[in-house]
């Protein structure tokens, strides 16, 4: 039987309430990847708590990312200028082999 308290799970369960997914709007089986048609509409879907409910729509896979993930994505670092890369001549650190003595060169 499972220890979990009955508690615990339905804690886990409703810290999902409000989670939103983008499902493509295509024919077939059902949803596919969502790299597989990124033109295509989504519907935007909001859980609940015991089911996905719709939510919104989107017009295509960039437009529902904006939806999803709506905190500003920061710019990457800047890559550092020429001539300040490390330098990866023979050194001291621990990954280095240890010189052999003289008398074995």
């Amino acid at each position: 039987m499972d220890d979990e308290p009955l508690s615990e799970w339905a804690e886990r369960r409703y810290a999902k309430v409000g989670r939103l997914r983008a499902i493509p709007l295509v024919t077939g089986d059902g949803p596919r990847g969502a790299h597989l048609n990124p033109d295509a509409p989504r519907v935007i879907q909001r859980w609940n708590g015991y089911s996905w409910e719709p939510h919104g729509f989107a017009s295509n896979l960039a437009e529902a990312k904006r939806i999803l993930y709506p905190e500003v994505i920061e710019s990457p670092a800047p890559a550092p200028a020429p001539g300040s890369a490390p330098k990866l001549g023979a050194g001291t650190g621990k990954h280095r082999k240890p010189r052999a003595p003289r008398s074995e060169r």
